[in-house]
């Protein structure tokens, strides 16, 4: 019996020694916490544990409770450090006070520094902050409930350089540099984002149940893990065996199609702006292209543009690169020595699973020579740029990939409950919401979700003056997606727009809300790229909010409409601010109460007016007319910008006569 108790004992031992006091993954050495607010810092131990946290020579206590969380306020901190914090046992070295951003949304938020690299190589290549701190939370997922931490990773908070940035948010790293420039105190970025979701994803479910039950009974259809890692099973099985299957009978493979001696003569010929492939499987391209002797041997860059979807391709029968979905940049390094004098080929083949190949216009094609090979702006000096022209091969039809796709990330409340909750009440100095893309299918009540979001977030945070600076969707032609004709004519006629109906909504959320700014960037996109690349200046705007949210409220931003007048003749609307002056275009006018057919109008601007001259048989007993600007999902004949040069957000505005 004594030995008994005696073994009893010394269990007992071991587990109070293992007990340990647990902090949230945010809390790690390397990070930041935010200037002038309360700090809290949190977590769990063993019920009626006493916690001790020692920092900036102060020590406070606090006794778990009985379900085992505690909480500390630590009183408010000018900038500075690095301090060390003591948990009990447990040290996080090299803390800085300063400011903290969080960044959340879908994939423009989440593409990283290498994506656009070439257009801002010089400054990359030559910057390292150590002030500036980056945090990526793990994309997670929760269908049942909010969870009490994110996902752990093994390296969490890293201060800038090349390196740390190569995989993160280019513009959480800009937005860092930029305010860093401005405050000099100590930045820290939190990035949480997941390409593709709806808006529903990141919203509450006390805030959607009231007002859109169906959106929560669709979450619980999938709240059968069973059912769910059945089904991800299953998926990940036949994609498996479909790729096995295509690998090994693809004649392209079995007959060496990628080999420079192989004789492609027989092959069709096909221009890649006037060609499309919509079976299923793999199709395979080859190009003959001949290199001087003074490039023969030289490492160069081979810049294919951007892809739909899959590709592998190979310069002189060695493979050069792969990309395994249709968004990312093609760039792929060619060695010293595999380019020769004389005749080169280039052979890709793609692979296909849905919809119809093809190549992206108005990106570069072209091979890359020189020590600036790796930019893009400005472009390499040497260049060879690649024929439109094609040889084509079939390889192996297939039957379509079957899909029964769990993506639990696109369900309602998931992110809120597993990457959004866990993060307060961490404090931050604002939030970045750029999201949309994935809503302008429907996007009439984006505008409730977005007034959704932004409260069950500041509920969360139990802060109502959390700013927000929303961006607004930048100018794209979501046509080149779907087989539209290439190259793709300029959006000209009236048209009913998802882009455009949903950056109304993002405006109409921002100007009603007194602690929200609307960064504006219709000018930034590309007609052809859903993840347009000029990040750095999409930052600028960023910060140029937050400098107005949070700095100075007489920060001038984009144009808006502040008052306007029917005439006889013509409609004047009155702006904020003075405007580049002269022809503006993107006006649209219908009346109200005749047929609400739009059509363009005639419009310049002078001083903070803009004028649009009526039509002399333009229902002249209309009383109300509606006015649209930029109504378009690519509207880049859009012009009207402030004197520093900030274009004016797209909008809809009902005048009474």
């Amino acid at each position: 019996m004594k030995k008994f108790a005696l073994c009893l004992m010394a269990l007992l031992g071991a587990s109070f020694a293992e007990a340990k006091v647990t902090l949230p993954q945010l809390f790690q050495s390397g990070m930041v916490l935010q200037r002038g607010k309360v700090i809290p810092v949190w977590g769990k131990a063993e019920a009626g544990e006493t916690v001790t946290i020692t920092f900036n020579k102060k020590v406070y206590t606090v006794t778990a409770g009985t379900d085992g969380r505690w909480r500390v306020d630590l009183p408010k901190m000018k900038a500075g450090g690095p301090y060390q914090m003591m948990v009990n046992d447990q040290a996080i070295d090299n803390i800085l006070i300063g400011d903290v951003w969080l960044l959340s949304g879908q994939s423009n938020i989440d593409v990283h520094i290498e994506r656009v690299y070439p257009q801002y190589a010089s400054e990359i290549d030559t910057y390292e902050n150590p002030q500036i701190r980056m945090f990526r939370v793990q994309n997670e997922t929760d269908v049942h409930g909010v969870r009490d931490d994110i996902r752990p990773t093994s390296v969490n908070w890293k201060s800038v350089n090349k390196q740390n940035a190569w995989p993160f948010s280019a513009v959480a790293y800009f937005l860092g540099k930029r305010m860093f420039e401005k405050t000099k105190v100590p930045q820290g970025l939190i990035v949480n984002s997941w390409g593709g979701t709806p808006i529903e994803a990141w919203i509450s479910k006390d805030s959607l149940e009231k007002d859109y039950p169906q959106l929560i009974r669709k979450t619980q259809i999938y709240q059968n893990d069973d059912y769910v890692r059945a089904q991800m099973r299953a998926n990940g099985e036949a994609s498996k065996q479909w790729q096995t299957i295509l690998d090994t009978n693809d004649p392209g493979m079995l007959q060496g199609w990628n080999s420079s001696s192989y004789d492609d003569a027989s092959w069709q010929q096909i221009n890649q702006y006037n060609w499309g492939w919509r079976g299923t499987g793999t199709i395979w391209l080859r190009q003959h292209i001949n290199i001087d002797k003074a490039h023969a041997g030289q490492p160069a860059r081979l810049l294919l543009g951007t892809l739909f979807d899959q590709d592998v391709t190979y310069v002189n029968g060695k493979e050069v690169g792969h990309t395994y979905y249709q968004y990312p940049p093609r760039r792929y390094d060619i060695p010293d020595g595999l380019l020769q004098e004389g005749d080169n080929v280039i052979t890709v083949r793609f692979i296909n699973k849905f919809g119809q190949v093809h190549f992206i216009p108005e990106k570069p094609y072209m091979l890359c020579f020189g020590d600036d090979r790796c930019s893009q702006n400005p472009m390499p000096k040497d260049v060879i740029p690649l024929s439109e022209q094609w040889r084509v091969h079939v390889g192996l039809e297939m039957p379509s990939c079957p899909s029964g796709d769990v993506s639990l990330q696109n369900l309602p409340t998931t992110l809120y409950n597993a990457v959004l909750y866990p993060l307060a009440p961490y404090a931050v100095s604002g939030v970045v919401w750029y999201q949309g893309e994935s809503n302008t299918g429907n996007p009439a009540p984006y505008a409730d979700y977005l007034k959704k979001l932004m409260g069950c977030w500041r509920d969360r945070w139990q802060n109502q003056q959390m700013p927000f600076v929303i961006v607004q969707l930048a100018n794209y032609d979501g046509r080149q997606q779907t087989g539209f004709p290439r190259p793709i004519t300029p959006q000209i006629e009236p048209m009913n727009s998802g882009w455009a109906s949903l950056r109304e909504a993002q405006r109409i959320v921002a100007k009603a809300d007194s602690y929200a700014e609307l960064a504006v960037i219709n000018d930034l996109g590309e007609t052809v790229d859903i993840h347009p690349l000029r990040k750095k200046e999409v930052a600028e705007r960023v910060g140029q909010c937050f400098d107005r949210l949070i700095y100075n409220n007489k920060v001038l931003l984009s144009p808006e409409v502040v008052a306007s007048k029917v005439n006889d003749n013509s409609i004047v609307l009155t702006l904020d601010q003075p405007v580049q002056p002269g022809e503006v275009y993107e006006f649209e006018v219908a009346a109200w109460d005749g047929d609400k057919v739009f059509q363009n109008i005639v419009a310049s601007a002078a001083g903070n007016q803009i004028t649009l001259t009526l039509p002399q048989d333009f229902h002249p007993m209309s009383k109300i007319y509606a006015v649209r600007y930029a109504w378009k999902d690519n509207p880049i004949k859009a012009n009207v910008r402030s004197l520093s040069g900030l274009p004016m957000s797209s909008f809809e505005l009902i005048i009474n006569k």
